[in-house]
């Protein structure tokens, strides 16, 4: 018998953001398959996470993804849904609020990210401001950079972990970064996401920085930061359209009331029709266009109509269940009507 140890995750109750918990169970295996479903339940009390209360507090943790543990011996990541102790979803449970059915959808997240010292972002002097912006995008060199280290570390943990990381970039404010997710099907993609997030605070805990996902860390003449959602369906990449694309987009602009609410708090402080963003209270959609609510690629005209369209309205502080369902949701019904 081999003692392995499990992290079990999962998303608290808190608002308007759920924040990530964890706790540790060691279980003894003799040869363990790496099947998620042999995984027990554990309960936790939820009245010390904003989900139940101390007269009836034990909530159920329902194991649904396992990962690769890198940064520590014999250990898996356990991501979990949380359950009722009926065996229904808690109302907090985003993930199971996913439609199901919809397998041929894709979810590409663009997460943006600010890592911190202190109150003000690395790489800011301790009084004033740096250089404005325009020089640490997808930069190089100490002068424009802060925390590369840190990202390094962060995305080798996650391709070890096998996280489905498609790539990183420094952005357009020092000391904010991007790693970008890709998952063919409505789950994945927010389940890498979300461990990539709990795999960041982490490595950021490791190397004592603070760690922001707030929409606008610092106010004033700089880039906010957000969560851009790439999706498609077996429709859109395979017979696309000029008809179709526009039809969805839309529909996503008769939505725009029904999404924005979907896609993380303060996000009027950043989408305010500057710094590569249409206003929160506008919907506009465009060729190329990063000012626009939904961006569609240069390269979809001259591909028949084919591909992917660019949602850029979500906050970087944003849950990944939420945006894939209400993106369902609307989605689904233009390929319905068409």
């Amino acid at each position: 018998m081999t003692a392995l140890k499990f992290e079990y995750i999962w998303l608290d109750g808190y608002q308007p953001e759920a924040n990530l918990r964890s706790k540790t169970k060691v279980l003894q295996f003799d040869d363990f398959d790496e099947d998620v479903s042999k995984l027990p339940e554990w309960s936790f009390d939820g009245s010390s996470t904003q989900q139940a209360e101390g007269h009836s507090s034990d909530c159920v943790l329902k194991p649904v993804a396992l990962y690769r543990d890198p940064a520590r011996l014999n250990a898996y990541l356990v991501l979990c849904e949380v359950m009722n102790a009926d065996g229904t979803p808690h109302k907090s449970n985003m993930r199971a609020k996913i439609k199901t059915g919809f397998n041929d959808y894709w979810f590409g997240f663009e997460q943006e990210y600010t890592l911190m010292d202190g109150t003000r972002p690395l790489g800011f002097p301790d009084h004033g401001f740096p250089n404005p912006q325009g020089m640490y995008y997808c930069s190089v060199g100490n002068k424009n950079v802060a925390g590369r280290e840190i990202v390094e570390a962060h995305l080798d943990l996650c391709l070890e972990a096998g996280l489905n990381i498609t790539g990183i970039n420094a952005e357009v404010l020092l000391g904010q970064w991007e790693f970008q997710v890709l998952g063919m099907d409505p789950f994945s993609a927010g389940d890498d996401l979300w461990m990539a997030r709990y795999l960041l605070h982490r490595v950021t805990e490791e190397f004592g920085v603070g760690l922001e996902f707030h929409p606008k860390p610092v106010s004033g003449d700089w880039n906010g930061s957000g969560m851009h959602c790439n999706f498609s369906n077996q429709k859109m990449r395979e017979v696309g359209g000029e008809e179709y694309i526009k039809s969805i987009c839309d529909a996503l602009g008769e939505q725009h009331d029904k999404h924005i609410p979907e896609y993380g708090s303060s996000n009027e402080l950043r989408l305010t029709g500057l710094h590569e963003t249409q206003s929160i209270e506008k919907f506009s959609y465009g060729l190329s266009d990063r000012g626009a609510s939904i961006r569609i690629p240069i390269s979809m005209p001259s591909n028949q109509w084919k591909g992917y369209l660019e949602d850029r309205r979500p906050a970087s502080n944003a849950d990944p269940y939420r945006i894939v369902s209400v993106m369902i949701d609307t989605v689904s019904s233009v390929l319905q009507a068409v």
